[in-house]
C-alpha cells in the first residue's frame, strides 16, 4: 500500500504563526510514516462567482492538492471566537463543484483539527465552528482527539520558536490517531 498523504491547512498566512509551527511539529512526529505537506494558498483570490468558471490557477492548484491527499489536517488560530477569514475563503473555494460533472473536493476526506493560541481559549470555539462547516461539507471529522493549546507563549524557546513542552504528548497522540483514522478509511 502506498504511503498516506496528509495535507496540512494552516488558518494563518503569517510565516511564523504558532499554528504553522504546530503543523511543522506534527510533521516531525509523523516522520516517514506518511507524506505531509503544508498547503500554501496566499495567492487564492477572494471567492467571487464572477471568476469561478474557469477557476483561477491558484484555485485549481489547491483543489488538486486536496484531491490527491488522503487526509486533511486543519491547524487553526482563533480570531474573535471564530476561525480566520482566509481559511473560510479557502474552504468556500474548495466547497464549490469543480464542474457540472465533478463535485467539490472535500467530501469524504478524513479531517483532523488542531489549534494553538496565545490566549486562554486554545482555539476551542474556532474548532467547533470549523467542525460545523466541514461536517456540512461531508468531510469525515476525527473529533477525538482534537488538540487545543492555550497560552502558546509558555511553550516558546528564547528565539520565539514553538517547542511544545507540555503539549507534545497530546500532539503525538493526535498524530497516531489521525494516521490510524486515515488508514481505516483507505482499507
Amino acid at each position: 500500500m502506498n504511503k498516506i498523504k496528509i495535507l496540512a491547512i494552516v488558518g494563518s498566512l503569517r510565516k511564523e504563526s504558532y499554528n504553522r509551527q504546530l503543523a511543522l511539529n506534527a510533521k516531525a512526529i509523523i516522520g516517514d510514516r506518511a507524506d505531509f505537506m503544508l498547503l500554501e494558498y496566499q495567492d487564492v483570490p477572494l471567492m467571487n462567482q464572477d471568476i469561478e468558471y474557469p477557476a483561477p490557477e491558484a484555485v485549481k492548484r489547491v483543489r488538486d492538492a486536496v484531491r490527491s491527499a488522503d487526509g486533511i489536517w486543519f491547524f487553526t488560530p482563533e480570531y474573535n471566537h471564530f476561525f480566520p477569514g482566509v481559511l473560510k475563503n479557502l474552504i468556500d473555494w474548495l466547497s464549490r463543484s469543480v464542474s457540472d460533472s465533478e463535485p467539490q473536493v472535500l467530501a469524504g476526506k478524513p479531517a483532523a483539527i488542531s489549534g494553538i493560541s496565545p490566549g486562554m481559549s486554545g482555539t476551542g470555539l474556532a474548532q467547533d465552528h470549523l467542525v460545523t462547516l466541514i461536517s456540512f461539507l461531508n468531510m469525515e471529522v476525527m473529533n477525538v482527539p482534537r488538540l487545543t493549546i492555550p497560552n502558546a507563549r509558555q511553550q516558546l524557546d528564547s528565539q520565539g520558536k514553538l517547542t511544545l513542552t507540555t503539549s507534545y504528548p497530546y500532539l503525538e497522540k493526535q498524530v497516531n490517531a489521525f494516521i490510524d483514522f486515515i488508514q481505516t478509511r483507505r482499507a
